[in-house]
Formats: structure tokens, C-alpha cells, sequence
């Protein structure tokens, strides 16, 4: 069975600046050793090797712009400003064209790196027209680490729109009122009043790896029956008028054959990496798939951990595909993090206990010898301002000796 601690190693961490630290580090070694062995022309041959980096993108970029005016002006960008959108959407950023121009009036301060000038400025122009012949040809690219730091940094992936939506379409109506549903569900149905664990007041949300969704969880588990719906929440949204949300109520037998009752349900916006991944068209492999269902976990849980209208009203659980061969694997996960919860939400401070009163005069010798034990304050106790009464202050006493 799997842990909670596997569950949690599945989910894949943004990424650092690892990549900028070890760049930067091989940059200082390698500047360093030039120092060492030729000081001479390093400004010279720093400057060179930035224009050639810079020239580069630069010329890419005045091809792209060619496109862009020509065919995309008036339909991407609706008349936008040339210098506003156009110039850095193609790469000619203020930056770049800045470190080109320092870079310049640096390899004509310094000198030259190359016996003759000419073969300096033939080296630059050839690096940057090949560079320009690669880039546009796709030699030249964005590796697929590049593109998904880029996607997850910028939030554009399919699994970021999908959260989002599953978030302010639903959970965010739905969550601030699964409480008073709940409480309404138990007093309609008295007999499963005691079986509600403070655990099971929660909306458990289920994500499976592989994507797939099974409508009916009987079919699953055989130890996963339905008992009710819980109230229907009407809810104008879009111009319908009353529109329903709901959720349903499970009773999940364990070992001992004992029902534990919860709200459960399977994250809807799943069927769409599903079905995306079964459409050729989309371009959406099981890889892509398994990737994206990750990064929707990991997304969907920082937006409900930031939202205080959703905050200690779900529980998602990652289901993995390892133990599909079980047939109470289901089950098993739901009553795992049950039963978390319970331990987790379990008051460790023990009730208060009543203080012994002082001894009265008059009281034998034996009980005024027993201790006094003052029990301190359960840590559950709402914050009292405690403070104290203004006390007069003493008034002086002369004691000055006259007769010394």
C-alpha cells in the first residue's frame, strides 16, 4: 500500500537556479584562467564573445519581425504599438541591444583579440549569420527542460488552466458549503450521525495518475457502496438560474467490516487529459499525460492552500497506478487518509482537571502536608488579556539623620 510519504516524493518540485548558479560558477573558472594565461586581450576577447552571443538573437529576431509586421500586425497584436509589443514578442529587447552596444565600444577601447581587424568583424558576422541559419532551421533551440521550466514559470501549462478552473468553477462555490450540507444530511439521516469522523467532514478528492475515471466507485471497490446524496446547492451561474451542485455520500468498509462515511469524489477536470490523450490531433501522449496530472496536483493543492474560503474543507488523494491489480486498493487510500486526518485533528492536550483547593484552618496536620498541584491550562483555551490593577505609589519617607 502506498504511503503517504511515496505520494508526496511523486509530486515534482519547481525548479531552482541551480542551472544559473553552476553557469556563473563555470564562467568565473574559466574568466579566471584566461586571466592566468593571456591578461593581455581578455577585455578584448570578453567583448568579442558577447557581440557574437548578442549579434545572434538579434538578427533572428529582425527575421521574425519581417513575419510578424508583414502577416500578423492586425491579428495578433489589433494595431498594438511596434516598440511596445512587436519588438520584444521577436526577441529585440532593450537589454540585449544594450549589451551589444557595451559590448562594441568594449572590443574598440581594448583592441582587438585577432592579429587583424578585419578577421574580427568577419568572425562576428559569420557567428551570427549561422546562428541565424540554425536557429530558424531548429538546430538551434529551447531544450524540453527550457520549455517546461518556461511553461510552469509562466503558469501556461494545461494542467495550470485545468486547476484553475476546477478551482473558481466548483470548489470555490461548493467548499464553504459542504459543512452546513453535511450537518443537514446527518440530521435527515440520524442513524449515520456517530459515523462521521471529523476526517469525513471533508471533501475528498481523488487523482489518479493515469487519468482514468471510473463514474461508478462501486465498480472499483467492492468495500466503496453508495449511501445518499448529500443537499442540492443551487447556485446562479452564467445566466442559469438555480444551477445544482451536488456530491455524493459513500460508506467505506474496512477490515472489520465497519462503515466509514465521506463525501468522495474523482477531480472532473481529469476526463479532459483523459480524452486528450486519446485524440490523436492533440499531440497529448501518456507521458504528457502522467506529467500534467502532476503538475495539476501540485497546482490545485498551492491554490487551495492559499484560499481561505477552501482551507480545512478537502483532501486530495494522489492514487497511484502500481496497485491497480488490487481490488480494495480504493478503499484502502480513502480509509488511510481517514484515518490521518482523525489522528492529525486528535486533541493531545487531556481534559482539564479540577485544582485542590487550598487548606482551611483548622484542617488536620496530614491533609495540609499533601502537595498542592495547580494542573496548567489546556493549550485549546481561547486567549485571555490578563492584567493587573494600578497600584498607588509609595509615598517618601524622609530618614535624613539631622543629629549625625
Amino acid at each position: 500500500m502506498q504511503s503517504l510519504r511515496d505520494q508526496d516524493a511523486l509530486i515534482p518540485r519547481p525548479r531552482g537556479n541551480l542551472p544559473q548558479v553552476c553557469g556563473a560558477a563555470l564562467a568565473a573558472v574559466t574568466i579566471g584562467s584566461m586571466v592566468c594565461l593571456s591578461p593581455e586581450r581578455l577585455f578584448g576577447w570578453v567583448a568579442m564573445v558577447i557581440l557574437i552571443l548578442t549579434l545572434g538573437p538579434l538578427l533572428h529576431g529582425l527575421c521574425m519581425l519581417v513575419e510578424e509586421l508583414l502577416y500578423h500586425s492586425n491579428t495578433r497584436y489589433r494595431g498594438q504599438g511596434l516598440l511596445s509589443h512587436v519588438l520584444p514578442a521577436c526577441g529585440l529587447r532593450g537589454k540585449t541591444l544594450l549589451a551589444a552596444g557595451l559590448a562594441g565600444i568594449v572590443l574598440h577601447l581594448a583592441g582587438y583579440p585577432l592579429p587583424h581587424k578585419g578577421q574580427c568583424w568577419k568572425l562576428l558576422f559569420l557567428a551570427s549569420v549561422l546562428y541565424t541559419l540554425f536557429k530558424s532551421l531548429g538546430l538551434v533551440g529551447p531544450s524540453e527542460v527550457e520549455v517546461s521550466d518556461i511553461c510552469e514559470g509562466r503558469k501556461m501549462n494545461v494542467a495550470h488552466g485545468l486547476a484553475w478552473s476546477f478551482y473558481l468553477g466548483y470548489l470555490q462555490l461548493v467548499l464553504p458549503r459542504l459543512e452546513d450540507s453535511i450537518a443537514s444530511f446527518c440530521a435527515t439521516h440520524q442513524a449515520s450521525g456517530p459515523s462521521w469522523g471529523r476526517g469525513s467532514r471533508k471533501l475528498l478528492i481523488l487523482i489518479p495518475l493515469n487519468a482514468n475515471i471510473s463514474h461508478n466507485l462501486e465498480e472499483e471497490d467492492d468495500n466503496i457502496r453508495f449511501y445518499d446524496n448529500l443537499q442540492n446547492n443551487e447556485i446562479d451561474r452564467a445566466g442559469v438560474r438555480g444551477r445544482v451542485y451536488k456530491h455524493s455520500a459513500y460508506r467505506v468498509l474496512d477490515d472489520h467490516g465497519k462503515a466509514h462515511e465521506c463525501v468522495v469524489e474523482y477531480a472532473t477536470p481529469l476526463l479532459t487529459l483523459y480524452r486528450m490523450s486519446q485524440e490523436r490531433s492533440a499531440g497529448f501522449g501518456e507521458p504528457e499525460r502522467r506529467q500534467q496530472v502532476l503538475l495539476f496536483y501540485r497546482t490545485l493543492q498551492d491554490i487551495l492552500e492559499h484560499s481561505l474560503e477552501c482551507r480545512n474543507r478537502y483532501k486530495l488523494i494522489l492514487l497511484s497506478d502500481e496497485h491497480e491489480d488490487d481490488p480494495r486498493f480504493l478503499s484502502k487510500a480513502i480509509l488511510r487518509h481517514l484515518q490521518q486526518q482523525e489522528k492529525e485533528e486528535f486533541c493531545l492536550t487531556p481534559p482539564p482537571q479540577q485544582e485542590m483547593p487550598y487548606p482551611l484552618a483548622g484542617t488536620s496536620t496530614a491533609s495540609t502536608s499533601a502537595p498542592i498541584i495547580n494542573h496548567p491550562e489546556p493549550m485549546s483555551r481561547e486567549p485571555t488579556l490578563m492584567f493587573s490593577l494600578p497600584q498607588p505609589l509609595r509615598e517618601p519617607v524622609e530618614d535624613t539623620d539631622y543629629y549625625h
